[in-house]
């Protein structure tokens, strides 16, 4: 009798643990609590997005195979858009890549660049998808915080008071250090990088002769006085950075899995050449849309309106948690805000999954909320190595990527915490 070996999969997939999407995505549905979690809107996209998305279905040559580098007029549309904000003009053939999603963008940097055993300095807390981009292509994580001061258990303070110890950053790097990643504006904190912090950064990728790859998908949306400075346009800077931006960030349209990366020739030829090999081309008739979106906000204040009208959302969350005196970080971008849970109580008996027996005590404070209180929201240690984790389990993320009316209806839900409040 034949016997069939088990085909044992490759540790890069057999040793990945339950995500927090896969735990919290259902347990949002299933309670029916206000999904605040993931960071996606419940709302449509701008409508000359949407009609330009319907127009492009109507023509053949928008339902073809694309470029590998992009669709031309998406590509002159990115240059057009993005060159004053690089102060250069930017070779539509060369120095642009469009990308299936910021994630895959990325994913095709360090399939790019790294090689078996090379190290990507992340700082915590991350973008969680960083590190099955990093260690599919062969390499490793190796963490830094960013530190929130000891007043955020107590008061709210601002995003830019998490702080990066430079000399810490520098400690981490070896001979194997290939990439530093940076997130401006941050995900999940909302912290926009200062000029200098930017240029401290820099001198490190300087003098160690790492790749700079800047994860600024938040981009289009800051919060005054926040100013959003990119890291690519500081002295000597451009040469060794590649960063990434998303149309589905920028227009609400993150299914359409459209983004970026602008940087020189010599690095964006080789993210290109790796992409090809993933995902060849990009879904055509999203990018001749986000083309006629970028091209309609260089002529019009679209992203100036949205930052009002997200500025409004962010306002209409955040003012239930004034009301329960939870202490939080105010975004200076993205749409996420860190609340500290420390003084919430729930009762000590409370029913747990297993599957939360391992994680940190944010997960059993987010799981009950959406449990008990009906929001559901993010654990962000989650976001950081097992040795930091400590660093996030006093907080909870929740987007404001919502309709005011469904914000407003998660205030009403969150008062009910009332009750569960430690003096």
């Amino acid at each position: 009798m034949l016997t069939i070996r088990t085909l044992e999969p490759s540790s890069k997939v057999a040793d990945s643990v339950q995500d927090v999407w896969s735990i919290f995505t259902p347990l949002a549905a299933e309670t029916k609590a206000i999904n605040l979690g993931q960071g996606f809107m419940n709302f449509n996209p701008p409508q000359f997005v949407e009609m330009a998305a319907q127009e492009a279905l109507t023509r053949n040559d928008c339902n073809q195979y694309s470029p590998p580098k992009g669709r031309p007029r998406l590509r002159q549309a990115l240059a057009k858009s993005y060159g004053p904000l690089f102060n250069r003009d930017l070779d539509v053939e060369t120095e642009i890549m469009v990308s299936a999603g910021a994630n895959e963008g990325m994913f095709s940097v360090f399939a790019a660049f790294l090689d078996e055993g090379s190290e990507v300095i992340l700082m915590e807390p991350f973008f969680d998808q960083y590190i099955s981009n990093i260690t599919m292509n062969g390499g490793k994580p190796v963490f830094v915080p960013l530190r929130a001061p000891a007043k955020a258990a107590t008061s709210n303070i601002s995003a830019h008071e998490w702080r990066l110890d430079v000399d810490e950053l520098e400690s981490k790097i070896t001979p194997k250090t290939k990439i530093i990643v940076l997130n401006t504006p941050h995900n999940p904190i909302g912290k926009v990088f200062d000029e200098d912090e930017l240029k401290a950064i820099g001198e490190v990728a300087k003098k160690h002769n790492l790749l700079i790859l800047s994860d600024e998908v938040y981009d289009r949306l800051y919060f005054a006085p926040a100013e959003h400075k990119r890291i690519a346009t500081l002295p000597g800077l451009w040469e060794r950075t590649i960063t990434v931006g998303s149309g589905g960030k920028s227009f609400g349209t993150t299914g359409w899995r459209i983004g970026w990366l602008i940087g020189p020739a010599n690095l964006i030829k080789y993210a290109l050449s790796a992409q090809t090999r993933v995902v060849f081309c990009v879904n055509s008739p999203c990018q001749e849309a986000i083309a006629v979106g970028l091209e309609h906000c260089i002529e019009q204040p679209y992203f100036e309106e949205q930052i009002q009208a997200y500025t409004k959302k962010r306002d209409i969350l955040t003012s239930v948690f004034e009301e329960l005196s939870l202490p939080y970080t105010v975004p200076d971008g993205s749409y996420f805000v860190l609340v500290n849970t420390s003084k919430v109580s729930f009762p000590a008996d409370y029913p747990f999954p297993p599957v939360l027996d391992t994680r940190g005590k944010d997960f059993k404070t987010c799981y009950w909320l959406a449990k008990e209180i009906g929001v559901c929201a993010i654990p962000p240690s989650e976001f950081y190595s097992p040795e930091n984790r400590s660093l996030g389990e006093n907080f909870a993320r929740f987007a404001f990527c919502k309709t005011d009316e469904v914000l407003e209806q998660a205030v009403e839900n969150l008062r009910k915490l009332k009750d569960y409040i430690r003096p």
